[in-house]
């Protein structure tokens, strides 16, 4: 069946998660990936480790649908096979700061004097310029620097988001213009770099507040779970759980307070927007919360449900596996991996294409896996790969 990228080839020198996922998602649309690791595997290969030989969950998700091959890129001979990947490559996927790339021959005049029609992506924490551009950073360093650790905690302490959304979205972004700039070489012939970074996917996702703080300098403290734009919008302890509720519009709003027979509520001039109701969202909150503690969790959630008002169980990570909505849709693919106690559930390509379906994940690869495939087709025969082993260059 052929794909989007049917043909498109990627080198994925990235780690972690903003410059591998974004191939990944290349990968899922059909480009051939070749994820380029350290001969004894990158760090990232290890993280939240779930197998016996301690390789992790991170790399489960991001490793699929790629081909693995080690090189060390630092030796003459590695540089020889760079170039000779570079040379059939399309795409090239990173997220190092600059002076790391120019040391790996990496850089975007290096690669254009290979391949003039290269796309580089890169990806880093604070882009290519400015103060900080020589600074490592993770996910965590971006929210806090974009505002929203300040705003998900409460006054007395700053909170951050467990899922590292910054990394994801970065990813996702920087997949989206690396697709621009295929349709751009497409039409002209012509390569160029594609750039994202944390910071930037951080300020962009939390631009709104930035906005509102600019022009109206409002200093918003944290409000942990509380929404602060519209109310009830909130999280809250039922009689054996937990239920999340988000109430935005005039018209869930009067639902609402139909449901809580709170319909004086309406008629209150405090309350006749989504903001005023969130200036208020204390009061509001304290009624929900007096609400639910009536209800166990199933009884809560159908009332709501039956109102017409957007809720949700707070789930633990066991529950979400098994949720009846997860399950139905079935939002994973279940993947087999080399030494692993078990499968994993691996979350599908995350949009669902109506003529480009996208056929059944491959799993991850082990370290080096296809080094020696790889190799072969560059034109390496099994004397001087095992050359190459001994050497540390492979």
């Amino acid at each position: 069946m052929s794909q989007i990228l049917d043909g498109i080839q990627v080198l994925d020198f990235g780690r972690y998660i903003a410059g591998p996922f974004c191939a990944t998602l290349l990968g899922d649309l059909g480009a051939q990936v070749i994820r380029v690791e350290k001969p004894k595997g990158g760090e990232d290969r290890y993280t939240v480790p779930v197998t016996s030989e301690g390789e992790g969950a991170y790399f489960m998700q991001i490793g699929r649908n790629k081909k693995s091959m080690t090189l060390n890129p630092m030796t003459e001979q590695g540089q020889i096979i760079l170039k000779k990947l570079v040379k059939r490559a399309d795409v090239v996927v990173v997220n190092v700061p600059p002076s790391a790339l120019k040391k790996m021959g990496l850089d975007y005049d290096s690669l254009c004097a290979i391949n003039p029609s290269i796309i580089l992506t890169i990806n880093t924490a604070f882009g290519t310029s400015g103060p900080y551009a020589e600074r490592g950073g993770f996910d965590t360093i971006a929210q806090a620097m974009s505002g929203n650790m300040h705003l998900s905690g409460d006054a007395g302490q700053p909170g951050k988001s467990f899922a590292p959304y910054c990394d994801f979205g970065t990813a996702s972004l920087s997949a989206l213009g690396t697709l621009a700039a295929i349709m751009h070489k497409m039409k002209t012939g012509e390569g160029q770099v594609v750039q994202g970074s944390l910071l930037s996917t951080a300020l962009t996702f939390n631009n709104a507040a930035l906005i509102e703080e600019s022009i109206l300098h409002t200093q918003r403290q944290g409000s942990a779970t509380r929404g602060q734009y519209n109310a009830p919008t909130d999280t809250f302890a039922t009689q054996d759980g937990w239920v999340s509720v988000q109430v935005v519009g005039q018209g869930l709003f009067k639902r609402w307070c139909q449901l809580l027979a709170e319909q004086s509520w309406l008629e209150d001039p405090q309350l006749q927007t989504d903001q005023g109701r969130g200036n208020n969202g204390q009061r509001i909150s304290k009624r929900m919360g007096q609400w639910c503690q009536e209800h166990t969790n199933q009884s809560a959630m159908a009332a709501l449900a039956k109102a017409g008002i957007p809720a949700a169980e707070v789930l633990t990570p066991a529950q979400t596996l098994c949720n009846e909505q997860v399950v139905a849709t079935k939002q994973f693919q279940t993947l087999d991996y080399p030494h692993s106690p078990a499968p994993a559930p691996i979350a599908g390509h995350p949009i669902g294409y109506s003529k480009s379906p996208i056929p059944a994940f491959k799993r991850a690869p082990t370290l080096g896996e296809h080094t020696q495939d790889i190799l072969k087709g560059l034109g390496y025969d099994s004397a001087q790969i095992d050359v190459l082993k001994e050497t540390g260059v492979i």
